[in-house]
């Protein structure tokens, strides 16, 4: 639906006179936590004598008898772009409303040709189902990792471990040739020379006009060149050679180093929020894939064995449970290998 939404976007300034989305407010952006289920199919049109469409979601069309709500529109629409979500609801309604009466008139043709009992179709179907199943069950399991009380308990718990990152402040002149870098250099190193005077004279780069001032930055948010050159230096030094870097040739001066405080909750809310659904989802995966009973099987359909000391297996330890049982048990078979197992061995 989305590249259907896409292709007809290009229409949307012809639509300002459009109806009114039914004075429903502008879909908004979803809010960062854990993603919601998904919201249940909208329920066939009422027979006779039955209560009335809900109150806030109309039916807006209908299809072969098969309902379009209101909220239909509006699940559509977060499907978008941000671009294209935020656009007056009176451009977006008619789009959204013709691509679901076609989705609709195609399945409603699909079906009456009987494709939902083909094969193939059904095979498609079936992954699809497993996939939601799983997304749903991963989103409940993680949701409680996602809340803010979670987060600002996670922040507490790695606050001692979270330090500010080093800064520095530095200038720099930035020219297009080695040649010109090295007379630039040159001339900054001469006696009771003004760097912030050359870079206004000979700079290219941002910030000539205040003498090369870059202000303090993070070795992170310069290109590795720039940076790994500039956290060489000490207050007060200058670039032993030129830099180069995709934008020119740069002589770099370091004025002052720092580190900046730790990040605050709310500025690392982002980031605990991705590490704590990270984490979550994989352990919710492994828990629930080592409590399954899984039986593995060869290319060819045969189960697979059990894997011996020449496979790398870890031999067991004396008295074990690998260890030969009293009474008669039979030995471990020549060169250390475990005879194979009468039934096909589980793995997990």
């Amino acid at each position: 639906m989305r590249r259907l939404l896409l292709a007809t976007a290009a229409l949307s300034a012809l639509l300002v006179g459009a109806p009114a989305f039914a004075q429903a407010p502008a879909p908004s952006s979803p809010a960062p936590s854990a993603p919601a289920p998904a919201a249940p199919a909208p329920s066939a049109a009422p027979a006779a004598g039955q209560a009335a469409t809900p109150a806030g979601n109309p039916v807006v069309a209908r299809v072969d008898g098969q309902e379009i709500r209101l909220s239909d529109v509006r699940d559509a629409a977060q499907e978008l772009p941000d671009e294209l979500r935020n656009a007056p609801p009176a451009m977006l309604f008619p789009l959204i409303l013709d691509q679901l009466v076609a989705q609709k008139a195609i399945v409603a043709k699909a079906r009456a040709e009987g494709l939902q009992n083909d094969p193939e179709v059904q095979r498609r179907v079936a992954r699809a189902t497993d996939q939601e199943l799983q997304q749903a069950l991963l989103r409940r399991e993680v949701a409680p990792a996602l809340t803010e009380e979670a987060l600002r308990a996670r922040y507490t718990r790695e606050s001692a471990n979270r330090q500010g990152e080093e800064e520095v402040h530095a200038r720099h002149i930035l020219v297009p040739t080695e040649a010109a870098a090295n007379a630039a250099l040159a001339e900054v190193r001469k006696p009771g020379a003004d760097f912030a005077e050359v870079a206004r004279r000979l700079s290219t780069g941002p910030g000539s006009q205040q003498g090369g001032d870059l202000g303090f930055f993070k070795k992170s948010d310069m290109i590795p060149e720039f940076a790994e050159a500039a956290f060489a230096l000490r207050p007060g030094q200058i670039s032993e050679k030129p830099i180069q870097t995709p934008f020119g040739w740069h002589v770099i001066k370091v004025e002052e180093r720092r580190t900046a405080p730790a990040a605050s909750f709310e500025d690392s809310q982002d980031a605990l929020r991705q590490a704590a659904f990270e984490e979550a989802v994989n352990a919710a995966v492994e828990r629930i894939r080592n409590a399954a009973k899984v039986e593995r099987f060869n290319l060819d359909g045969s189960p697979q064995r059990a894997p011996t000391l020449l496979d790398g297996a870890t031999p067991p330890a004396p008295g074990g449970a690998g260890a030969p049982a009293p009474g008669g048990a039979q030995a471990p078979a020549p060169g250390g290998a475990q005879p194979p197992a009468a039934a096909p061995a589980q793995r997990r």
